[in-house]
């Protein structure tokens, strides 16, 4: 009879742990300067190389390369900074931007901040990332690109909280930085439409576009003009080493951004790539 019982208590103890939910995922931030959160299961994949430009390659966005690192650096000196939103033009560096001000400050202050990237679907995961961060003596930079939210999607309410008015609060070892194509995160047709359906219009508006206001920054990015491109042009060409005449490698810019239907860094990028390849030159 014990043994039945034995063997019974034995049963419902394998059958509790199989129930019980799984360990908190082990935090390591000393293994990489970046990382990739995966939510299920829970943890931080390091990242060996991060695919960036340098920040002095990053031409035509001077004002907001200045206040972006001054933000940045200082988050990793321990003082008290914004939570960013890099918000405008496609193609117009803001998330090379981010990206080269996390190394710029980790070559000031090797080691003082953990880059870690979120990605949109994951975002309704954001709090649990968070918890796992409270308490690590490492700053993190939580980086989210093309950030934004559709019609029926609930996922922006757990942002909202994290990012201010949630009674855990962002942690002080954590910063967020976004970037989207929107000013608001949403697109323009579901604002209008909350304003014309709603009984109190206004107040249906503020729920949907206060999203934004809970970054202390907001950084505009804007189509660039012929002159910033050509400026961004040379710089790449330099970069790499390419010695065609300004005339020439201008006139293939002119039309190399016709056929794209646009002027920003990342057409200018993919031109001197093209140039590149064709005079068989080598990335740097």
């Amino acid at each position: 009879m014990n043994q039945d019982l034995i063997a019974l208590a034995a049963r419902i103890a394998e059958a509790l742990e199989r129930l019980a939910p799984p360990p908190a995922a082990k935090v390591v931030l000393a293994d990489a300067d970046a990382f990739v959160w995966q939510p299920t299961p829970a943890m931080l994949i390091p990242v060996a190389a991060v695919s960036r430009v340098g920040i002095d390659l990053l031409l035509g966005i001077d004002r907001a390369k200045s206040i972006l690192l001054d933000n940045t650096m200082r988050f990793a000196r321990g003082f008290p900074a914004n939570n960013t939103m890099l918000w405008g033009a496609r193609g117009m560096g803001k998330s090379s931007l981010i990206k080269a001000a996390h190394a710029t400050c980790n070559e000031v202050h090797p080691g003082s901040l953990a880059l870690i990237e979120i990605h949109r679907e994951d975002i309704s995961t954001l709090p649990e990332l968070l918890r796992l961060l409270r308490g690590e003596r490492r700053r993190c930079l939580i980086f989210c690109d093309d950030l934004s939210f559709e019609r029926e999607d609930a996922d922006y309410k757990a942002l909202k909280s994290v990012l201010d008015g949630g009674i855990e609060g962002r942690p002080a070892n954590v910063l967020f930085y976004a970037t989207s194509n929107r000013r608001h995160l949403m697109p323009r047709d579901m604002i209008e439409n909350e304003r014309s359906t709603a009984i109190h219009a206004n107040e249906a508006v503020e729920e949907k576009v206060s999203l934004s206001d809970r970054f202390g920054l907001w950084i505009g990015f804007h189509p660039c003009d012929q002159d910033i491109f050509f400026a961004m042009i040379d710089g790449y060409a330099d970069a790499l080493g390419i010695t065609l005449s300004r005339e020439d490698l201008h006139k293939g810019a002119v039309e190399w951004s016709i056929t794209r239907g646009a002027r920003s860094g990342r057409v200018a990028w993919q031109y001197i790539q093209e140039v590149a390849g064709r005079l068989g030159i080598s990335a740097k």
